[in-house]
């Protein structure tokens, strides 16, 4: 009988996407997701299930690779245009944590404007008047605006529950699609003048790279806050912390930075009114178990010469 494949998870995945893969595969996990870790451990792998940013020069360690997969969505992660020329396969698994992302981005939007852990806290240690009088200075998500940077799959899927399940008004830009019914594209100087909150959406690109500029945030209104569950690099984070500490700004959560993981003594811990999560906003069981499964079956069809759901580099192939 041949060998198994090797396939190499950067990171250990749910057990369910494991099991479809270990009858026909040996699974390699590293021990860490350094790069020199991961060149290391690529040199026999046939296939690589993508958690972790791969050093950009790791098709050079890994002579046997056929494909990679992205266990979500984000490219970034992976060096499509040295895989392509490599004849090396890259999918990915649009859709696969849509809901979670959307769902962390309204949960994000209510901890900002109502933040009932700070009531239910004075409740607990100044009483009952003291955590009542907390709730004069909230507001309400209903009637307010938001704008969405980035109008694709998990911008649709946020504009749909604010604007149907919160009576939100969603104003939106979008570089590669027109926008459907009940959002109104407007350009990135408006959304940021006119939104009570703003919701960063879009992949990490050239373009994209510092779009949230100093000039944009120093449009948004006093109370505004700011939601970004795309990538730290997006944000032009120097400026982000100069207006939440000079609360030229109402908040922000970030779920994305520019070095993750976020270094113990970075400057965004002492900013006022900040809610900070470790690039969680995509994972939750339900969209764990989605991701490892379908990226479990996308690297069997590529092993396997079969037809893939989202190759995202057909260009493979001439090369």
């Amino acid at each position: 009988m041949p060998d198994k494949p090797i396939v190499l998870l950067t990171n250990a995945m749910h057990p369910d996407g494991e099991a479809i893969l270990a009858p026909h595969v040996r699974l390699i996990v590293p021990p860490d997701a350094r790069p020199e870790t991961l060149r290391e451990w690529a040199r026999d792998a046939d296939g690589i299930i993508v958690r972790a940013k791969l050093p950009d020069d790791i098709v050079d360690h890994a002579p046997r690779l056929k494909g990679i997969v992205r266990h979500g969505v984000g490219l970034d992660f992976i060096p499509v245009a040295a895989a392509t020329a490599r004849g090396i396969a890259v999918a990915n698994l649009p859709g696969s944590n849509t809901s979670a992302v959307a769902e962390y981005v309204m949960s994000a939007l209510m901890h900002l404007r109502r933040p009932l852990q700070r009531v239910d806290g004075r409740l607990r240690s100044e009483g009952w008047a003291a955590s009542r009088a907390t709730a004069d200075g909230l507001t309400e998500l209903s009637g307010s605006v938001l704008g969405i940077v980035g109008v694709g799959t998990i911008g649709r899927r946020i504009a749909n529950i604010a604007r149907d399940g919160f009576g939100i008004t969603v104003l939106g830009t979008s570089r590669k699609r027109s926008l459907p019914a009940g959002i109104e594209e407007v350009s990135l100087q408006d959304l940021f003048a006119r939104s009570d909150a703003i919701a960063v959406c879009c992949a990490l690109t050239d373009e994209t790279r510092g779009l949230v500029s100093r000039e944009l945030i120093a449009r948004m209104r006093p109370s505004a806050v700011l939601v970004n569950v795309s990538r730290g690099a997006v944000i032009e984070t120097p400026a982000l912390i100069d207006a939440l500490q000079s609360q030229k700004i109402g908040g922000a959560a970030l779920d994305v930075f520019d070095v993750q993981p976020l270094p113990s003594n970075d400057a965004l811990f002492d900013c006022p009114n900040l809610l900070l999560t470790p690039h969680t906003a995509g994972i939750t069981a339900t969209s764990g178990r989605a991701m490892a499964v379908g990226s479990a079956e996308e690297m069997l069809r590529i092993l396997r010469g079969e037809q893939l759901l989202n190759l995202v580099n057909p260009a493979y192939r001439a090369a």
